[in-house]
């Protein structure tokens, strides 16, 4: 038979004025610090979140799903391979293109880069350079037999290049010559400038035409091999190995969680880190709510003493206890959730507002890339918080709510 006994004292106990204001001062300061850290933990982690889609996708906009190579030289029968990779039903995309990583120079400024060769219109089935292009410039203006070359912003900036000036291309290649063995080099002419907003791509990358990329690298009609494009980007390692499988041969597939690993990991161990740092400001208000109620519990000693000589049992005592212990963490962690998703969905408008109102800017335009905070709030991030939240707030009601039923009545009212 269910007796709500302990849960009506508990919450009376919640609401009642304390004849000691200092417990209720513990008691509201422990509920709006769980509030705070659920707040903090929300808003922080959703942007952290927006941080990493926007780098991702920046990323992707770049770089292929997945890259199928010949490990042990030229990919000769790439018109085979393409066409047959399309054929595969979760292949969106494939283009071809050969690949070289080799030095750019300009006078006395001297840069490595990785310098791509792509066929423009099938380079669009794989990646989005064209929407990356500044001041109007166009892939369309990579033709074969023109040696054009587009440079990343910031390897332009070094160089000290603009569009219409010339750069010399330095493969690995090399040529034998009446004087000996000599890199092959090449003069290109800067067509455009790319930005993406990421390093590796700004200042370590270069795009010309995939025909004067096999002739730089003497690759004649071989290319270095095929880029993919797939319907579900998540499912890249699996449908890589689908699609490798399916064509047989010796062919080295990569998909991009490979090629980005070591920066993927490197973001989730930063957000994992930054979980923990903050959860510790739930774990301080969790622990203030074990001095509420050692407080309380030392406070209502003749009260806990009737109650027992009443005949309530030491079980029900100690619900009451807890009872009061989880209103004060549900109700802060509540407040918390709505406050935290609130914020997290308007963190741009909050921002902003900060920003008029101080004068500032947090992310300057001319200094980052992204000039405002970007917010991706996930459920289950919002349920984990909440949820650790709550069962440390349960788990800091049971010491005191023990104590608690440890109480003997005769004791403790020897002195009323």
């Amino acid at each position: 038979m269910f007796h709500p006994i302990p849960l009506f004292i508990g919450l009376r106990y919640t609401r009642a004025k304390r004849r000691n204001h200092f417990i209720s001062f513990i008691s509201g300061t422990s509920m709006v610090g769980i509030t705070l850290g659920i707040v903090a933990l929300i808003v922080v982690l959703s942007v952290m979140n927006g941080f990493h889609k926007e780098i991702q996708q920046r990323i992707l906009s770049m770089a292929s799903h997945a890259t199928l190579t010949d490990p042990y030289a030229g990919m000769a029968n790439w018109h085979q391979v393409l066409a047959q990779v399309r054929a595969h039903p979760d292949v969106v995309g494939a283009a071809p293109f050969v690949e070289v990583q080799g030095m750019l120079i300009n006078g006395a400024a001297v840069s490595g880069a990785l310098i791509r060769g792509i066929v423009p219109t099938e380079e669009d089935q794989v990646a989005d350079l064209r929407r990356q292009m500044l001041d109007n410039a166009s892939v369309d203006d990579l033709v074969a037999g023109e040696f054009h070359i587009i440079l990343g912003r910031d390897l332009a900036e070094y160089l000290g290049v603009a569009v219409g000036d010339k750069v010399t291309v330095v493969s690995p290649q090399v040529s034998s010559t009446p004087v000996g063995i000599m890199p092959r080099l090449k003069r290109f002419t800067v067509s455009g400038i790319f930005a993406v907003g990421m390093a590796d791509y700004d200042r370590n990358a270069a795009f010309i035409d995939m025909t004067d990329g096999a002739k730089l690298l003497n690759l004649g009609e071989s290319v270095s091999g095929v880029r993919l494009k797939l319907t579900d980007m998540w499912e890249a390692p699996r449908l890589a190995r689908e699609i490798a499988y399916d064509l047989g041969g010796n062919y080295r597939l990569l998909d991009w969680t490979q090629v980005h690993s070591n920066f993927f990991s490197a973001l989730a161990m930063e957000k994992r880190m930054m979980s923990i740092i903050l959860f510790l400001i739930v774990a301080v208000a969790a622990f203030n709510i074990v001095s509420t109620l050692v407080m309380v519990v030392t406070d209502k000693q003749s009260d806990i003493a009737v109650l027992r000589t009443l005949g309530l049992s030491p079980a029900r005592v100690m619900a009451v206890f807890v009872v009061q212990g989880t209103a004060i963490g549900l109700i802060g962690t509540l407040l918390g959730m709505i406050i935290g998703v609130v914020l997290a969905l308007n963190v741009e408008v909050v921002v902003g507002a900060i920003e008029q109102l101080f004068g500032v800017h947090f992310l300057d335009p001319t200094i980052y890339y992204i000039s405002e905070l970007p917010s991706d709030v996930h459920l289950a991030d919002v349920l984990t918080i909440s949820g650790g939240a709550f069962v440390m707030s349960v788990l800091a009601t049971l010491y005191p709510a023990w104590r608690a039923a440890q109480t003997q009545p005769a004791e403790a009212l020897r002195y009323e």
